[in-house]
């Protein structure tokens, strides 16, 4: 079994995490199983988040039903609050949605700048304090900004830093990664399947185990998808030559102005689900065309019709994209590819 330490925390897991943002769409029988079974095959690093819903108190769940020791397992939860009241109501809520005495590693959560002790948010000065009580074990952060991202690892002030690290990144996330390896600061990597970009978890995965600092937390809300990550853990798969060929014309395809389904520009005052919409183009053609030519896509993608252009989504983006432009553009691909389809039928 692959391993990796997360800088100066100390923690060392399997090289596979699991990420808990998907179980909400699923029962709390069903998580369960999904969480005993990672467990159960190595992995012990659980990535969830105050903003992901009922998954911390999912995970609560399934740790109880399943006598899974508490410190057998690491804790990783995240807090949006832009105050430190508002960072110890969400602490509060987190401890007691997962039925512990303390979180392993919090995080806050793609704040828009790097919070600093003495600033007047109050953040870093809270995760201080509740270090010290013993609510918290490891300060952390994560983004989707490049500049806070390195902000926040040349700071020193965070001992993991969790950011989106798959095979379509570039050579500053690499040199992110590589810097928090020489500072001693951990590294977990979202977004390893590019929210579902990427269609082939073993070169996924062999691309993120050739940086042996980097720990990826998986999304998975079924089990064949967990199957596939925890296969590649018992069995790594190489990154040879013929992978490096499909990555090359991956990044051909998809590197870019492309909408990386973080969510963060919703929601929208329309309602226009954007994390899907915003890359359809791109999702059409890598997946059956039963999945998203159906009548309910059909419908959220006509929803793009009533944008207002208020800019909202835009200003929230952490890529900085057009999204109005962006959803327009992929509507018309999209509707196309209906026509085509309907033409060939």
């Amino acid at each position: 079994m692959t391993t990796v330490k997360l800088g100066s925390t100390g923690i060392v897991t399997n090289k596979n995490g699991f990420g808990a943002l998907p179980i909400q769409r699923i029962s709390f029988d069903a998580a369960a199983e999904l969480i005993n079974e990672a467990y159960l095959n190595g992995i012990t690093y659980f990535d969830t988040a105050r903003a992901y819903s009922d998954s911390e108190e999912k995970l609560a769940y399934a740790f109880k039903k399943y006598n899974i020791p508490r410190d057998k397992i690491y804790i990783a939860s995240k807090t949006m609050a832009t105050d430190a009241a508002g960072l110890w109501k969400d602490l509060e809520t987190s401890l007691k949605n997962l039925e512990t005495d303390y979180i392993d590693v919090y995080q806050l959560h793609n704040p828009a700048f790097c919070p600093v002790p003495g600033g007047e948010d109050g953040l870093y000065d809270a995760c201080l304090e509740a270090k010290e009580k013993g609510l918290i074990r490891h300060i952390a952060i994560t983004n989707h900004r490049m500049a806070v991202a390195e902000e926040a690892v040349e700071s020193g002030l965070y001992e993991l830093l969790q950011y989106p690290f798959n095979y379509l990144i570039t050579e500053r996330e690499i040199k992110l990664a590589a810097r928090c390896k020489e500072l001693n600061i951990g590294f977990v990597a979202m977004k390893g399947m590019s929210g579902g970009l990427i269609t082939r978890a073993e070169v996924s995965y062999a691309f993120i185990d050739q940086y042996d600092n980097v720990l990826p937390i998986w999304g998975v809300q079924r089990m064949t998808e967990l199957q596939q990550f925890l296969d590649c853990g018992k069995n790594p798969p190489v990154y040879d030559e013929e992978m490096q060929t499909y990555v090359a014309k991956e990044r051909e395809e998809l590197c870019g102005d492309f909408c990386r389904a973080c969510g963060y520009c919703m929601p929208c005052p329309v309602g226009i689900q954007i994390n899907d919409c915003a890359r359809m183009s791109l999702l059409v053609r890598r997946a059956p065309h039963s999945v998203y030519l159906n009548e309910s896509f059909q419908e959220k993608m006509q929803q793009i019709k009533e944008c207002l252009h208020c800019g909202q989504c835009s200003s929230r983006c952490p890529y900085g994209l057009d999204t109005p432009a962006l959803l327009e553009k992929n509507l018309a691909d999209y509707e196309a590819v209906l026509k085509d389809r309907s033409l060939a039928e």
